[in-house]
């Protein structure tokens, strides 16, 4: 006879003071954030992000629980606080608000409304013990331990974040009511889980890991929160996306729509093997003479004269011109931004079923038509000397049909309709509706939800995105609050601090977490300070990183089997073999909040019955399509067939065999390279020692390069003093 399920824990009220999270506080919170955005450290983990999480955790499985939002501003702001709460994804609660504007209120005095409403609180619900969150910020703290001290049976546990004073000692018990603290959500999260008898949330469907129509943050755009019923198939290396394009262009003709975005084109760049092979301006050129409507895309660049690459995208959009397509130089980008977007949407009127698009790290650019033996692009681009002659190149493109083909091409339609409109009316143009055919989705085809994420800044204005927007880096945010076994990661330029917070807070979280980080052995660029500051950037962030989990980060480049180094220009990353996101943008701060971006998350319905079937054990199963993609990138890199992946298949098992392969080349390496080179391309990086010989040199010139031109922050700033998105 099987055991009955336990009974449900009681419930909860959980009272969270958001003064420190609105975007309006007091002169003295004020203050402290200015403090806080100049005086940020390499160790400091402060985040704002994840609190939204930890309330629904907390309450989850608890029937009968409630949710209590407390503040100092007076009623009549109701509206606008419970509009910011519901965007960043907090569940429904009652707020707790003054009944009118005091002036002492806007100098952080709010002690005596809050104590006397707290008072009301546990009189009004006799039956309930609280939870109390809050931060360290203002009075929170002496508020939440004098009313613990003086009612300790009706207070579960109090939960503090620490952003202004890190070091300020705090009682771990106040009487039997434990004190947690940390800097961000993710870390206070077990420790209040700990106090209160919960546990990490469990897997709710989707919406566990994709972010809800809220939690996106922009109303504006005609992009849904996400669709089902596609197909995600991973193109991984260039010749592998050369060739689908090659064949979706070439079914292009009457009644085909063909939109693509690039940050660079090269005309003459060939699609496959061989000089009589069709270059990307040809394709595209006999596509629209064969009747389809070619439209495209390209950053505007800079002139030639200062080192970039206007003319090469003028002679594509020459050429594709000559076939009756039409291709925009966009220069509608942050100043000293890009757009930065890479995709292809090829869609049917009369065959919806074909309809596909196409979108990752790769453009129709020389350089990037390598394969999985990494010997590089017969048309080579110039590059650091490091790569040789002909730069081995690694990317990752994901091909996508159903539904979420239109979203693509919608993200495409925004642009191009803003581009296009008359002046004075750019500032509406997003807002028109889409066209007929723009509005049939095309026929479900597969098992996958696709979330399409996207980068936009906040100036210049776009009226499909009024306050930019920065889907990617929530979306970041959200999965890795989920994150329990293996985090893998492939990044051309992991090296902004805030990037480095997410997964370090994870790591001090999930202490089975286990971190892979694929980065580039060089930068591309060999000019001094870019070197320094690049290096800089980079060292400081993997080293927060490294730092924060030991042996389980491992941080390594790769390099072929003639010990060539591989430039990794890949923007992946899987999680728990659940979780995917493939695109054009880099973990960093210029592509989550300075450049046009996109991405794709992929969340398959098909679970994967190879055991581990359930790696986090929070019943989000394991996915076929991010477990097929994270072990068909690892058997490259380890050099081992594609068969042979049954070692791989457990989080554990895979980071240790990882281990051992890098270590087994480094000794071969230190070793004088006796004997026959061990199989596999991975090596080991040591940021640490990189930045911290970097910093020693000059830093008053590596520091304002790095932060104002290499990783610049494109967020307003009240959202940098927040440190939030």
């Amino acid at each position: 006879m099987a055991e009955p399920e336990p009974a449900p824990p009681g419930p909860i009220g959980v009272v969270l003071d958001v003064d420190g999270i609105l975007p309006l506080g007091t002169a003295v919170r004020e203050f402290g954030r200015v403090r806080n955005l100049l005086g940020r450290t390499a160790g400091d983990r402060r985040m704002v992000m994840g609190m939204a999480g930890l309330v629904r955790a907390l309450v989850q499985d608890r029937p009968g629980s409630e949710i209590y939002y407390l503040t100092g501003l007076p009623k009549g702001f109701a509206a606008p606080v419970k509009a910011m709460l519901r965007r960043d994804g907090f569940p429904p609660g009652t707020a707790l608000m003054a009944p009118v504007l005091r002036p002492w209120a806007l100098f952080g005095r709010r002690w005596v409304h809050k104590r006397a409403t707290l008072d009301r609180l546990l009189a009004w619900r006799p039956e309930l013990r609280f939870v109390l969150l809050g931060d360290d910020g203002e009075e929170d703290p002496s508020l939440f331990i004098e009313l613990a001290g003086q009612d300790s049976q009706r207070v579960a546990a109090i939960g503090l974040r620490r952003v202004v004073k890190p070091d300020r000692l705090l009682p771990e018990h106040v009487g039997a009511v434990p004190v947690a603290a940390a800097p961000n959500a993710e870390e206070l999260a077990p420790k209040l889980w700990s106090c209160v008898g919960t546990g990490p949330p469990r897997f709710r469907g989707p919406e566990s890991w994709l972010l809800s129509a809220d939690q996106r943050g922009n109303t504006a755009t005609r992009i849904r929160a996400w669709t089902e019923g596609n197909l995600a198939r991973p193109l991984v290396d260039g010749t592998t996306y050369f060739s689908a394009a090659t064949a979706a262009l070439a079914a292009a003709g009457p009644g085909t729509t063909v939109r693509f975005s690039a940050w660079r084109a090269d005309a003459g760049e060939r699609l496959a093997a061989g000089t009589d092979a069709p270059t990307i301006a040809g394709a595209l050129r006999d596509a629209a003479r064969r009747g389809a409507s070619v439209r495209g895309l390209l950053w505007a660049s800079y002139p030639d004269l200062v080192g970039c690459f206007r003319s090469v995208q003028q002679r594509l959009a020459h050429e594709v011109g000559e076939g009756g397509g039409r291709v925009l130089l966009d220069a509608g980008s942050h100043p000293l931004g890009c757009h930065h977007q890479k995709f292809l949407a090829v869609r049917h009127t009369d065959r919806p079923v074909e309809d596909v698009a196409f979108l990752g790290g790769i453009d129709f650019a020389t350089g990037r038509n390598d394969d999985s033996r990494h010997r590089g692009d017969p048309q080579a681009s110039p590059s650091s000397k490091r790569y040789g002659p002909r730069p081995p190149w690694h990317d990752v493109q994901v091909e996508l049909r159903g539904p979420a083909a239109r979203e693509v091409a919608d993200t495409f339609d925004e642009r191009w309709e803003r581009r296009t409109a008359p002046l004075y009316r750019r500032r509406w143009a997003g807002r028109r509706p889409a066209t007929t055919a723009d509005q049939v989705d095309p026929p479900r085809c597969g098992t996958c939800a696709v979330q399409i994420l996207r980068t936009y800044p906040a100036r210049p204005h776009l009226a499909f995105a009024p306050s930019g927007e920065r889907t990617i880096a929530r979306a970041y945010a959200k999965a890795l609050t989920r994150a329990e076994r293996l985090v893998y990661i492939e990044d051309q330029y992991l090296w902004a601090y805030d990037v480095a917070v997410m997964i370090a807070a994870a790591l001090h979280r999930a202490p089975r977490l286990q971190v892979v980080v694929v980065v580039p052995r060089f930068p591309d660029n060999e000019q001094p300070l870019y070197l320094d500051a690049a290096r800089l950037g980079h060292g400081e962030a993997l080293a927060m990183v490294q730092e924060a989990g030991g042996e389980r980060v491992q941080i390594l480049d790769i390099e072929n089997e003639a010990g060539v180094p591989i430039y990794v220009h890949a923007k992946v990353c899987v999680i728990d073999d659940v979780w995917t996101c493939i695109g054009s943008a880099n973990l960093n701060l210029r592509s989550w909040t300075h450049d046009s971006e996109l991405c794709a998350a992929v969340l398959d319905e098909e679970r994967d019955p190879r055991e581990p079937t359930d790696p986090s054990g929070l019943g989000d199963g394991a996915r076929r399509f991010a477990r097929d993609l994270r072990l068909r990138l690892m058997t490259e890199h380890l050099g081992i067939p594609g068969d042979a992946t049954d070692a791989l298949v457990d989080p554990d098992g895979a980071a240790e065999a990882v281990r051992s392969s890098v270590a087994a080349l480094d000794a071969w390496y230190d070793g004088g390279r006796v004997g026959p080179r061990p199989a596999g391309r991975l090596r080991t990086q040591r940021p640490a020692e990189t930045a911290a010989r970097v910093a020693d040199t000059h830093p008053w010139l590596t520091q304002p390069a790095y932060r104002r031109f290499l990783d610049p922050d494109g967020r307003p700033l009240r959202m940098r003093m927040q440190r939030t998105y």
